[in-house]
């Protein structure tokens, strides 16, 4: 019976699945700024011997490869790969004349604050207004406020129905200039503001930080709920800032982002040409954000700070208001010296390219995927809460570093680019900086959009050469198929760009689905009770070399006989990866509400300590997940919160909301009939929290229950088995029938 469950990593624990294939589209080679208000000759030019490049020639004068790579969307900003030895080349634009320094000793801080649901579900963005008038007083230090992207607000001088600006200082909130409403996620209204304010309130040092929900590399950050949460992409960050270099003819001391999982490389990479250092936060911001009293503070007593020890300033002062909250096991953030940032894109593109060439062989293959799974991730990238695909990049490198050459380059350039960074306990690995990995697709924009803002023609075609094997598997004639590189390289096997232009390259994955039946899972001995009563099987050397991750799923039947409801997974297998066997563990413990609900789990993080579990629930009739932390040493569980996920439109929920009395939880679960068709949600009774929620973590009730070892793939696709019944004792011994 084919059942159409979902299952994510067994190996890491943290569960995930590479779904509905890794595509991407390589887009990035030749991404060439063009502007009569720039010099043909005004550029930084970055290279160095060591990577091969000559200073004053890092391509061919007529620039004939440079559009090879496909269309133009970064404004400030080219990558080029040598045709001859596929090494980069970094070139960031700059403008004709130097733009004027402003008031010396002064500290202009541009907050663009698009409210959302953040200020009109619960005043933060008010609260951080607040924050701002009671930092220290102070001449040289002024917060400059564009307000907008929110349907109310609670403070009484902020007008939800156009966007206004504010100066804070001294302790005063002056409402200085007011335009028309406007979607804050997009180019024309962020350029306009940064425009204005540095012309109004130049200063010798200035920063931008934009407050609101993040949603990673792909969907960006500032979402404005007024205009069907529409947000600014990394390319609109990009083409704002590069019309606001042109204006000031200067670069930021800083940009930080005062929202989620904004730490990233794509964005470092895109910000390298309009600051000196970057803040932001790999993982989701929990609590109330950053500390605008801690930051207004320290620039009043130490003006002539730079970036960097202003950053050190705002990862202390966030960790500790985190940790206030209780809230500081998942904080994440870090200060990066963009200056190093061309040194770690070049060293990444050389470890890309061995990536890419390892990938050839299939056992290091699924080395290298079942590393990167098992890799630190953030912002959920589970069943339950939704995808965000943003994994440490530190943790894809030592995934990585067994079977490519150049992993050890690559982790001191990255930790030579930060300065600083602070961590709690989930992420005591994390290395400041993330980048996206297809852990799960959500559609074919995803992939057009990573393909132009990937910082590697290789890393695309790891990703590209996955997909299309994917895409394969599901066709007769699979067993035939390799993988074609030609649009992608010369006959040398360099990168030129090929087809990376075309529109429609990728909708080869169009309309394609998982087919739960991966031709390329094979067995030695197929999932069976074996002679020992354990449900088992043993891979076969290919099945081995093309599978990047086992799980398996509980269930239970419902009263009326036809519905299985997916109680989650399990992390009860025994693996022996070296002899591809793996057989049933299962030791019939669960977690369930006080009143005796087992919950729907999945795994979302774990470490040294605890795992964290997330499980779909109704919070006051409102869909969301509850997170809790199981520990290892004694089985204890507590409740961190209700976490909401990712949402359709890629936005990060921001805080993890405390449960309180009085609050209604209903259980939901996935559910199929017997068939293992027609997936539905399916709802559990309502409990009503009253004080401490205790989550008890012990024997499930006696009964007979249903198991499934899903198994997946290097590719993208997986295979499930049948499922077969187990009855559970009241001795809690599990037995297969």
């Amino acid at each position: 019976m084919y059942l159409p469950g979902f299952c994510t990593s067994e190996d890491n624990m943290k569960k995930r699945r590479l779904a509905y294939g890794m595509m991407a589209g390589l887009l990035l080679t030749g991404l060439t700024a063009c502007s009569d208000d720039f010099e043909d000759d005004s550029y930084d030019e970055y290279g160095d011997d060591e990577y091969g490049w000559e200073d004053d020639k890092p391509y061919e004068e007529d620039n004939s490869s440079a559009g090879r790579g496909g269309a133009s969307v970064l404004k400030g900003l080219s990558l080029q790969v040598n045709e001859s030895d596929g090494k980069l080349s970094i070139i960031r634009e700059k403008p004709e004349k130097e733009g004027e320094t402003g008031e010396k000793g002064v500290w202009t801080v541009f907050v663009y604050l698009c409210g959302t649901d953040l200020e009109s579900q619960g005043g933060s963005a008010t609260d951080d207004l607040e924050e701002m008038l009671a930092s220290s007083e102070s001449d040289n230090v002024r917060f400059v406020v564009q307000t907008g992207g929110a349907s109310d607000w609670y403070r009484d001088e902020v007008d939800k129905n156009s966007l206004q600006r504010f100066l804070v200082q001294n302790g005063k909130m002056e409402l200085v200039d007011e335009q028309p409403a406007a979607a804050m996620g997009t180019i024309d209204t962020l350029s306009d503001f940064l425009t204005w304010g540095t012309k109004q309130y130049l200063s010798e040092h200035m920063g931008v930080i934009f407050w609101n929900h993040g949603g990673g590399s792909i969907t960006g950050v500032c979402f404005d709920e007024n205009y069907d949460n529409d947000s600014l992409d990394l390319t609109e960050v990009d083409n704002a800032l590069y019309e606001n270099l042109k204006s000031s003819g200067r670069k930021y001391d800083f940009v930080g982002f005062d929202a989620c999982l904004m730490g990233s490389v794509e964005m470092a990479n895109i910000l390298a040409t309009y600051s000196e250092y970057m803040i932001g936060s790999e993982e989701l911001e929990p609590g109330s954000g950053w500390d605008y009293t801690a930051l207004g503070n320290f620039l009043a007593k130490e003006p002539d700070s730079d970036g960097a020890a202003l950053g050190r300033a705002v990862c202390d002062s966030y960790l500790e208001e985190c940790e206030q909250a209780g809230d500081s096991d998942i904080a994440t953030l870090s200060v990066v010296d963009l200056s190093r940032i061309d040194d770690l894109l070049i060293s990444f593109n050389a470890f890309a390219k061995n990536m890419f060439d390892a990938g050839e062989d299939d056992e290091s293959m699924a080395e290298i995927v079942r590393g990167i799974e098992n890799a630190d991730n953030f912002g959920g990238n589970n069943k339950s809460e939704g995808y965000t695909n943003m994994v440490d990049l530190d943790g894809i490198l030592t995934a990585s570093a067994e079977y490519v050459n150049g992993a050890d380059a690559v982790k001191k350039a990255l930790a030579d680019a930060i300065t600083y960074s602070v961590s709690g306990s989930t992420h005591k690995t994390a290395g400041g900086l993330s980048m996206y990995y297809p852990l799960n697709i959500q559609g074919s924009n995803e992939l057009t959009m990573f393909g132009k803002i990937c910082v590697s023609p290789y890393y695309l075609s790891f990703v590209d050469r996955q997909n299309h094997t994917c895409v394969a598997g599901g066709q007769e004639d699979y067993e035939s198929y390799e993988y074609d590189d030609e649009s992608w390289f010369d006959d040398s096997g360099d990168w030129y760009g090929g087809d990376s232009n075309e529109d429609d390259y990728w909708s080869y994955l169009d309309g394609y689905e998982q087919t739960g039946e991966s031709p390329y899972i094979t067995f030695d001995r197929e999932p069976s009770i074996d002679e020992n009563g354990m449900f088992s099987f043993r891979l076969s050397e290919e099945g081995y070399y093309n599978t990047a991750s086992v799980c398996a799923m509980v269930y239970e039947v419902a009263q009326d006989g036809n519905t299985m409801i997916e109680l989650g997974e399990t992390i009860d297998i025994q693996e022996d990866w070296e002899n591809g066997e793996f057989a049933d563990s299962f030791d019939g413990y669960w977690m369930s509400l006080p009143d005796g609900q087992n919950l729907a789990t999945y795994i979302a993080e774990m470490t040294d300590e605890y795992l964290i579990y997330t499980s779909p629930i109704l919070l006051n009739g409102r869909e969301t997940n509850l997170r809790m932390k199981r520990y290892y040493d004694d089985g204890t569980v507590t409740v961190e919160g209700a976490w909401e996920g990712i949402s359709e439109d890629g936005c990060a929920a921001r805080d993890i909301v405390k449960l309180k009395n009085g609050d209604k939880i209903v259980p939901v679960y996935f559910s199929y009939n017997m068939e293992g068709e027609d997936e539905a949600e399916y709802e559990g009774d309502e409990f009503t929290v009253s004080g401490d929620t205790e989550i008890w973590y012990g024997m499930m009730p006696e009964g007979d229950y249903l198991y499934a070892f899903c198994i997946d793939d290097i590719y993208g696709d997986y295979y499930m088995s049948d499922t077969v019944g187990f009855h559970l004792d009241e001795d809690g011994e599990v037995t297969f029938q």
